[in-house]
């Protein structure tokens, strides 16, 4: 069995973020206004957002500066709420920045970032991501959660907006494939017989295929796995994303699914997440 490799996408970035800056540039006045699947944020306060992201980076990351420190050993429930107070703070205040001027500095953001990540060691040791377990996660790891970040945000404009979505295979298929990496967190609580082999097919030009193995008293996630599964959860693409960024329910997700084999096993599924919210 082949443990999956890393996801490294630093070179993704500047793609992204000029299918989001041409986006931007285009939009009508009317349209920064339009609202959001984020309640209470319009499109211009979800490009703000993304520039909070750009910037906190910068200056958390780059520059180790740090102005307001999370909450010492938060409960989840506590750290969520400290980002979304963040969050709140920066928008209310970035409300008074014109449109032009969001887009001017998303790229001046955008090419600083860019650069501060192909610096990093991808393989190293960073931060500690609640969603894909309790220890330290490689850089890599970082750096893709980073683009699933803006790309979904993107994505989100984009249907506010009625612009098509970035669905082509290398934007769009990265997400999936960073997404995946929540899972063996969101089973760990699962207790199988050892060699117990889960399959995730997400269909889609996107889309691809992953195993979980039960191995040492852990999951563990792999490239496709042959043998005999005891659960294959298949669902399309644009199910997977929604659902592991809690843009649908579980009641949803689970009529979008096809399941075979154990269906208990497919259950945790509809519970994990790849996002902090």
């Amino acid at each position: 069995m082949k443990p999956k490799p890393p996801v490294l996408l630093v070179d993704l970035f500047p793609v992204e973020r000029a299918e989001l800056l041409v986006l931007l540039a285009d939009l009508p006045p009317d349209a920064w206004e339009a609202p959001t699947v984020c309640a209470g944020w319009s499109v211009k306060d979800l490009a703000a957002h993304i520039l909070a992201d750009d910037l906190g980076n910068l200056s958390g990351g780059r520059d180790q500066y740090r102005h307001s420190p999370v909450p010492a050993a938060p409960s989840w429930e506590q750290l969520v709420a400290f980002i979304d107070e963040q969050n709140e703070d920066w928008v209310r205040s970035a409300r008074r920045l014109s449109p032009r001027l969001l887009v001017e500095l998303l790229s001046w953001s955008g090419e600083r970032l860019v650069a501060y990540l192909r610096a990093l060691d991808p393989m190293a040791p960073g931060a500690v991501f609640a969603w894909a377990g309790p220890e330290p996660a490689p850089w890599w790891l970082h750096i893709a959660r980073e683009y699933t970040e803006r790309w979904m945000h993107q994505q989100q404009i984009r249907e506010a907006v009625g612009a098509p979505g970035l669905f082509q295979r290398p934007l769009f298929g990265s997400v999936l494939n960073t997404f995946v990496h929540a899972l063996p967190h969101g089973y760990r609580d699962v207790a199988a017989p050892e060699g117990t082999l889960v399959k995730l097919v997400i269909t889609g030009e996107a889309g691809g295929r992953w195993s979980l193995v039960r191995q040492g008293g852990r999951w563990g996630l792999y490239e496709d796995v042959s043998g005999p599964p005891a659960s294959i959860i298949t669902l399309d693409q644009d199910t997977a994303w929604r659902l592991f960024t809690k843009g649908i329910d579980r009641d949803t997700a689970r009529a979008c699914m096809i399941l075979e084999g154990d269906r208990n096993l497919a259950a945790p599924l509809l519970d994990t997440v790849a996002i902090i919210a």
